[in-house]
C-alpha cells in the first residue's frame, strides 16, 4: 500500500504535487487543509483519509474529524493535527496514545518536518510531514511518501517540495 502524506497546504496545491501523489494508493492529510477544495481535490487523485486543523472553517471539518484511527494494511494509524510529539504529547491525544499506543503517530501544524521513534511507548513511528503550502514560517515546503507492508512503515521518503515563496 503507497501512501502521501501532507499536511498543512493551506489552500495550495500545485502540479508537483498531485504528480507526486498519482501513484499512491491513498492519500493521508494531517490537517490545515485551507478549503473543502483541497480536499476533493485530493480525493479524485486517490482515496483521502484527513483529520481538520486549526485554520480549516466547518467546510472542512463536516468532511473531516479532529481525530482519527484506523488500520491500513494492519498498521495501527492515530492521526490528528495538532498533536505535539514524543516526550511532549498534546493533552488531546497523550492518554490514548498513553493507554493505547498506535504503530504510527501522524501530526501536522508545526510546519517542521519530523520523523521520530518513541521508544519508551513501543517504539512508536511519529511523522510529522511539514507543510506543503505556502503560508506559513517554514522556507521549504514538504511532503513524504511511503509504503505500509505487513503492518509497518518502508520505503520512507522525504520530498522538498521547493522554496515556500
Amino acid at each position: 500500500m503507497k501512501i502521501g502524506l501532507l499536511s498543512d497546504t493551506h489552500a495550495y496545491l500545485d502540479d508537483q504535487i498531485l504528480r507526486l501523489l498519482s501513484d499512491r494508493d491513498e492519500i493521508w492529510h494531517a490537517g490545515d487543509f485551507g478549503t473543502a477544495a483541497v480536499s476533493e481535490r485530493l480525493q479524485e487523485v486517490a482515496p483521502l483519509r484527513g483529520v481538520y486543523g486549526n485554520i480549516d472553517g466547518q467546510d472542512v471539518r463536516q468532511l473531516h474529524p479532529k481525530v482519527l484511527r484506523f488500520d491500513a494494511n494492519g498498521l495501527d494509524v492515530l492521526m490528528t493535527h495538532i498533536g505535539g510529539y514524543p516526550g511532549k504529547y498534546h493533552p488531546d491525544v497523550r492518554d490514548i496514545i498513553k493507554a493505547n499506543p498506535p504503530r504510527l503517530f501522524i501530526t501536522g501544524h508545526s510546519h517542521i518536518l519530523k520523523v521520530m521513534t518513541d521508544k519508551k511507548l513501543h517504539n512508536l513511528l511519529h511523522i510529522n510531514p511539514g507543510a506543503a503550502g505556502k503560508h506559513g514560517f517554514h522556507k521549504v515546503r514538504t511532503m513524504v511518501r511511503f509504503a505500509v507492508e505487513e503492518g509497518r512503515v518502508r520505503d520512507l521518503q522525504v520530498i522538498e517540495l521547493g522554496k515556500r515563496a
